[in-house]
């Protein structure tokens, strides 16, 4: 099983980390449309899962679209969760779909990202700083390497390490999720 070691941290210095990470790679820059779905009593969400519909515009205007979906946690101070991700050919044929499965859209919104792909400390890690519109310029940098469930430990530490080296503190991690922080938004 694939779990996703991730950790998230709201940057108080983003030009910093963006030219930390520029010195270590090219960067790719993408627009996410991201929608999730829940059953509208959200019991998906209160037992800690995740379905998600997302379609991604490259800089280039190539489009790709994915369907995810997230288990529960297994390190509950990053939430750091399984993953389970595929192509989806037309994202207007899913979510009908889904639809009909009882789901319903609780939220959609887009993501700015400027994602970095590298290798440090003998892991695949990919780096995507995060601009959310609705959060008033608010910048975030994820940090994410998939890896097997009884090695997420290990993960997290080369993840903090990099973390470290792109100049993020400790007290700038954050485990709010973007769809939390833009349904309070919207709710204000």
């Amino acid at each position: 099983m694939a779990v996703e070691a991730e950790l998230k941290a709201r940057l108080r210095n983003p030009e910093q980390v963006r030219q930390r990470l520029a010195e270590r790679v090219s960067a790719e820059h993408s627009v996410y449309a991201d929608r999730y779905f829940d059953y509208p009593d959200r019991r998906l969400t209160a037992a800690g899962y995740e379905v998600r519909l997302r379609t991604v515009t490259q800089d280039a205007g190539d489009l790709r679209s994915l369907l995810t979906f997230k288990e529960p946690a297994v390190d509950a101070a990053s939430d750091s969760k399984p993953e389970h991700e595929t192509s989806v050919g037309d994202p207007n044929a899913v979510a009908p779909l889904l639809g009909a499965l009882g789901l319903v859209e609780l939220i959609a919104f887009e993501k700015r990202c400027t994602n970095y792909r590298f290798t440090a400390h003998g892991r695949e890690l990919l780096a995507t700083v995060v601009e959310v519109p609705e959060l008033d310029g608010e910048t975030f940098v994820e940090v994410e390497t998939l890896t097997a469930d009884g090695d997420v430990d290990a993960a997290l530490d080369v993840v903090r390490h990099v973390l470290d080296e792109l100049g993020v503190s400790t007290d700038e991690l954050t485990s709010e999720t973007y769809t939390g922080a833009v349904e309070a938004r919207r709710h204000a």
